[in-house]
Formats: structure tokens, sequence, C-alpha cells
């Protein structure tokens, strides 16, 4: 699958979702499930059905009881008074119709509201309750029409319970879209009497859209609240990245200097540690794209003096007779090919020095045993120049760091090739390696002129170079103590110069590498 362009700073992945829409997606999705409590009404809607109607169940049964208990003439006024007691409408039927009403000279103990003369907000409240139905799938009542003959066949529960002598019960939906509860029992043994009761059960629906109320405002406050959390943590998580992807995208541009990569101090979470990160990646983008520009100008310039020579003396021989001229140009071409040769061979590894250090594989190298092998090399070319070595080899075993063999021999070498150039005839050379807290120093001591205060960090610089007058023009690179420090710096060490610690005249180099813990 081909992965799309890093300039392409649109999302495609997640279903193109970006980090501030799969916040609100899941918050939504949370809220979702919230909202799944609408059901919890409907079952609590139901509790509360079931328990009015029993409880209409109960008083029809106990008032039936009380009726069947007092004289025919008492009757009325005892319905009256429990009607008017239980807010219910109690009428007493016989086989042929109505023979009693508890409504019957009294005002009515509930009223059936119609829906056309009610103001509007109850229309609304109406249309929710309708919605609320739909959503839950709540069962839909038979409707009760008032304005039906008020007789025995109006009431399918009455009959039944005149035929089979035991309560019964019906659920209706009012006008106004109340449940309307009514409940028959027999009165008298025989079956020749039943007792109806008839209740518009508002208090019901209030119950009902007091927990709906309750629940949409928390619901709603919930949302609010979510949405506003979400956009919060999508403009602290969001805009950020993106900033951060901006400015990554304008430095693989080719603009580093001109890119300022936010740093935000104030973060101390996870992106503030990544807008740190690329910060100072950044930064040391930009400290090596200056250092390679540099040192492409440093080896252009050294290579032009050599090229130069080579080219007059070349151009020379052809105008020139005399052989000893001859021979001299000749020699002044062999010593710039070798010139050439050496700072290519420099500059090669030099360029490759931080590649190759970083795939390195280190392991524990013994610097006492590699030193007293690489006197041999040493001491010949020491000779050569009238100077003693002395190595004050360490017990075997307690200079030992994490490294590559051939790059740590290479900075020892470089290091005494500099001390063995600049060491005067019968001076002396001491190298020593030991360790001391945890570190492993080396030293090497000359007795030459030394390097002047102002000196000491330039003569680590690629291509500067202090030689001994003495010394033939180009018989150095100036690339061996700047390949030295590299090395130095891949392994985690470091490595300075200074005066010797007895007073004597000369330069002390220290290389401190961090030794191997147990």
């Amino acid at each position: 699958m081909a992965l799309p362009r890093s300039d392409d700073l649109s999302v495609r992945w997640s279903g193109r979702l970006s980090i501030k829409r799969r916040i609100l997606a899941v918050n939504i999705f949370a809220l979702a499930i919230l909202a799944g409590s609408l059901f919890y009404l409907d079952s609590f809607r139901g509790r509360i059905l079931s328990t009015r109607l029993a409880q209409v169940e109960t008083e029809v049964e106990m008032i039936a009881t009380a009726v069947a208990a007092v004289p025919g003439s008492e009757r009325q006024a005892l319905l009256a008074a429990l009607g008017r007691k239980s807010g219910t409408r109690l009428r007493l039927y016989g086989r042929e119709g109505k023979v009693m009403d508890s409504w019957d000279g009294q005002p009515p103990t509930y009223h059936l509201r119609d829906p056309e003369v009610e103001p509007w907000p109850k229309d609304i409240a109406r249309l929710l309750d309708r919605g609320f139905d739909a959503i839950v799938g709540g069962r839909d009542l038979p409707p009760f029409e008032p304005g039906l003959e008020d007789g025995l066949a109006v009431w399918p529960e009455a009959r039944t319970a005149l035929a089979s002598g035991r309560v019964a019960t019906a659920i209706r939906r009012a006008p106004e879209g109340t449940p309307f509860l009514s409940a028959a029992a027999p009165v008298s043994n025989d079956g020749s009497s039943v007792l109806l009761l008839t209740v518009n059960a508002r208090d019901v629906r209030t119950a009902v859209r007091a927990e709906r109320l309750t629940l949409g405002v928390v619901l709603i406050s919930t949302i609010i609240l979510s949405v506003l959390l979400s956009i919060f943590l999508a403009r602290t998580i969001a805009k950020p990245l993106r900033r951060l992807a901006r400015a990554a995208h304008r430095v693989r541009l080719g603009r580093a200097r001109e890119v300022d990569v936010p740093l935000l101090p104030s973060r101390r979470d996870e992106i503030g540690l990544l807008a740190r990160a690329l910060h100072d990646m950044t930064h040391s983008l930009r400290s090596r794209i200056d250092a390679t520009e540099a040192f492409a100008a440093d080896v252009t310039h050294e290579l032009k003096n050599p090229l130069a020579s080579l080219r007059s003396a070349v151009d020379s021989l052809e105008r020139v007779d005399d052989a000893a001229l001859r021979q001299q140009l000749l020699d002044v071409v062999r010593d710039d090919v070798r010139r050439l040769d050496r700072l290519i061979v420099d500059i090669a590894e030099t360029s490759r020095l931080d590649a190759e250090l970083s795939r390195a594989r280190f392991e524990p190298v013994d610097l006492g045993s590699m030193i007293e092998s690489l006197m041999a090399l040493w001491e010949p070319r020491a000779e050569s120049g009238q100077v003693a070595l002395a190595f004050a080899r360490p017990r075997k075993g307690t200079a030992v760091i994490m490294g590559e063999e051939s790059r740590i021999a290479r900075v020892l070498d470089n290091i005494v090739d500099n001390a063995l150039s600049f060491a005067p005839p019968g001076s002396l050379i001491e190298i020593a390696a030991t360790t001391v807290d945890r570190e492993v120093i080396v030293t090497v001591e000359d007795e030459g002129p030394g390097v002047p205060q102002d000196k000491r960090q330039a003569i680590f610089n690629r291509f500067y170079s202090i030689r001994p007058d003495n010394e033939a023009f180009g018989g150095h690179s100036g690339l061996g103590l700047a390949i030295a420090r590299a090395i130095v710096d891949g392994h985690g060490g470091a490595i300075v110069v200074e005066d010797r610690h007895d007073g004597r005249k000369g330069a002390r180099f220290v290389i401190r590498f961090p030794g191997v813990t147990a």
C-alpha cells in the first residue's frame, strides 16, 4: 500500500477522521449510551402504571365489599363519600343498567380535558410524549371516548366482572393523553350488580414527565459539557500537533533556518516532550547543515591549494628544459599528489565517521593492552625523531571501556603522532591510562612548545593546523585531531588539551571515556 506524502497534511486513515472529530465521536458515542437511559423511562412508566392499577383494583374490591354491607338506601351516600375521598368515580350497575353514580348531585372528582382548547405548550408536551413513545416503542392504549352513552355496554370490564364474579381492569388513553384506569368488581354473590371505578391517572403522566425533564436536563448538560471538553481536548491535542506537523514539513522542504519549531514550554505532557524533542532535533539538524556547509567550504579550500600548486608545476614542465629544474617540478607534483591522496583519505573517513559510529557494535576494549601493542608502532617513529616514549601500564582489566577497537586505536595514534611531530629531539613523551571514579583517563604529555590558550579549542576543528616550523608543508591534512575528537564524542567521551601539571613546558592531552560498570 502506498504511503501518503509527508507534505499532504490531510488525514488519510481512520476513516479520514481527524483527532478532533474522533474525540467528538468517542464522546458522542458515550452520550448515546447515556441517551439509552430513555428506555428506563418506559420501564419506569410501566411500573407506575402497574402499581396504580393494583391500587385501583384493591380500592374497587374494598369499596364493593363496603357497598354490599350497607342497605340499599345508604349506598348512594356511601359511593359519593368514597369517590370524593379517593378522587375516583364510582358507578353501580345492575344487569338492566346503571343504578347509582357517585357524581349524582356531587361535583366531579376529575376532569377530562379537551386538547383542542388547551394552550400551545401542552401541544408541545404531547408531541414530546408521542416522540418518547415512538423511541421506546411504548404500547398504544385504546382511546377513551367520554361522549358515548353511559351504560353497561360501554364498559367491557364491568360485563366481565359481572359474568365471572372476579375483579376486571382496563387501561385506556384519555383525550389529553393521560392514562384512564378502570376496575370493576361484583357487589353481590348472585351476580346481579357490579361496581365500576374509573379515574384519570394524571399523576402517572406527571411523574413520567418530571423524570423525563430531569433526565433531559442531565443529558443536555452532559452533551454541552462533553462538546466543550471535546473542543478543549482537540485544541490542546490536535492544534499543537498540527503546528508541529507544519514545522516539520517546512524543515523537510529545506527551510530549517527559517523554521521556529514551537517549544511549548508550558506543556508538561507527551505533546510537550514531542515539541521539545522536535525543537532539539531541528536545532541539531541546523547544526549539521551548518557543519556540512562549512566542511564543504573547507574541503574546497584545502583541495584548491595542492591543485593550484600541481597545475602550476605541470604547466611549467612544458616550458622548462633544465633537467634539474624539471626534477624539482616533478618532486613538487609527487608531493602534491601525496598531499591530495592524504586529504581525500582523511576527508572520506571524516565524512563517514558519524554514520559508521552510529552503526558500530561496541565491545569491551582494554586500553592498557591496546596502548602496549601500539607502542611497537610508535617507537620506530619516535627513534627517528630522537624522542623517547614512556608508558605507565595499568593493571590488566582496570582500564576497560566499551568501544570499537580500531577507532580507539586511531584516536591514540593521532594524539601520539601529534605529540611526536612537536616533541624536540632528546625529549620524552609520557603516556598513561588510569581509572578514576568510573572514568578511564588516557593522558599524553610531550615537551614541545604547548598549545596557546586561545587555540585549545580551534585545534580540534577540521583543517585547522598549527605545525612545527621544521615540518615540510603539506605533511598533515589538519584532520587528525578533528577525527580524534569525533571518535571520542561518538564513544560518549571528551578530549581536551591543557598545560602539563608538573609546570614543565609542553602539552598535555587528556581523553576521558566512560568506564565499564560492573
